[in-house]
């Protein structure tokens, strides 16, 4: 009876229903927020919202699917995935809706009916898996760690980066493109990669982002010429000179920066705006936010955020398994940047890149993609011990922490 009991309150303790809970109630805020863009402001009528509820239900399918699969499973898959997702960003170049490309500039989208599908958002967990494994590998083989296998590690990520980002930008999708190296980044950081070489490259960086936006100021042909298009470097100007063509190309942060404003502390309701926004559904979901919440919602919004990110580190934390610990460390990675990219841009803090905002934004794709990591995340609880009975201990359990 006892024996029964404790099982019982393992297989209860194996679900996390904090991070389930917190998904969850993102997910009702985003229901009412999508409601209220598409509905209420743009008249857009209930299908929109109920478009919205089916990936909610599609996605909560994934995340169930998703904890099946242990660590040991996720391993010896991980080939599988990146290759899948490769072959899927080649064939969206050849066969990706005409209509979507000349509308967004980006051929990222396939087209099923009337729904559309975005291959490199599932190529962003299948990456994680991948290198996930690499950093796993190469420490293991690697244990008195030089800067010379530093090196090495580093060259195996981004070798194994390199399609991926190379296919991202032929589908002019600059801003999947910065999430798969805000995931890259993060895997380098929590290997254990020396401060010696992080330092020199972080300065790097940071001397060649500054370069280029000097570049646009000054010599803006000399980055047409090296392959910048036109609207990037439009998106550079606007965001540090937003109201200096209001009409023009900064219209839509200029309208994102005082619609958020216009909110205040407490905003002015749910469905209430007097500033129109485009994309408001998507990727300026965050404006719907602003003004109908003001600073008090906004806030609020960022917390539950930020407990979610806190609740993912954890479960980390308690799991005490390699594999998992980086693979955690991309899905965090991939969910702090989509939140830190889509609040600051509307902001007119960071250029606009079109980052949704995870779980709250219209789009089923984006959805999926958070929610495979997600299920990423309680995998780790619901499959890091492995209980086996004996004479000795009924009780004992083999922690599975090889992988």
């Amino acid at each position: 009876m006892q024996i029964n009991k404790r099982i019982a309150n393992y297989q209860e303790n194996r679900i996390d229903y904090g991070v389930i809970l917190t998904v969850l109630l993102l997910c009702l805020m985003g229901l009412a927020i999508v409601y209220a863009t598409t509905a209420m402001i743009a008249s857009q009528g209930i299908g929109p919202t109920l478009q919205q509820a089916l990936w909610y239900a599609l996605g909560a399918l994934v995340v169930i699917v998703v904890m099946q699969f242990d660590s040991e499973q996720y391993w010896k898959l991980s080939i599988y995935f990146y290759g899948l997702g490769i072959l899927l960003l080649i064939m969206v170049l050849f066969f990706h809706d005409r209509q979507t490309a000349i509308m967004t500039g980006a051929k990222s989208w396939f087209k099923l009916g009337p729904l559309s599908f975005q291959p490199s958002e599932l190529m962003k967990p299948a990456l994680i898996i991948f290198l996930s494994r690499l950093v796993t590998e190469h420490n293991s083989q690697n244990q008195a760690r030089t800067i010379r296998s530093d090196f090495m590690l580093i060259g195996k990520l981004l070798l194994a980066s390199a399609p991926v980002l190379l296919l991202v930008q032929l589908q002019n999708d600059l801003g999947t493109n910065l999430v798969m190296l805000s995931i890259i980044g993060g895997l380098i950081l929590l290997s254990g990669v020396s401060w010696k070489i992080l330092l020199p490259a972080f300065s790097i960086a940071l001397i060649l982002g500054g370069g280029l936006i000097l570049l646009a100021v000054i010599f803006p042909d000399a980055l047409l010429e090296i392959g910048f298009k036109p609207y990037q470097l439009g998106r550079i100007t606007t965001w540090l000179e937003p109201f200096s063509d209001t009409r023009g190309e900064s219209y839509q942060l200029v309208q994102s920066i005082l619609s958020i404003g216009s909110g205040q502390l407490f905003g002015k309701g749910f469905g209430i705006s007097e500033v129109p926004v485009p994309v408001r559904e998507s990727d300026f979901i965050f404006t719907t936010i602003g003004e109908n919440f003001g600073f008090f919602g906004s806030a609020v919004i960022l917390v539950i955020y930020f407990v979610l990110i806190y609740q993912m580190v954890q479960t980390c934390f308690e799991t005490q398994n390699e594999y998992y610990t980086y693979i955690s460390a991309g899905v965090i990675s991939m969910i702090l940047f989509h939140v830190l990219e889509n609040v600051g841009m509307t902001i007119g803090l960071l250029p606009i890149t079109g980052v949704p905002l995870p779980f709250i934004s219209q789009g089923g794709s984006a959805i999926l993609s958070n929610m495979i990591g997600v299920g990423l995340i309680l995998s780790m609880r619901y499959h890091h011990r492995s209980y086996m009975f004996s004479s000795e201990d009924p009780y004992m359990y083999n922690d599975r922490s090889n992988y």
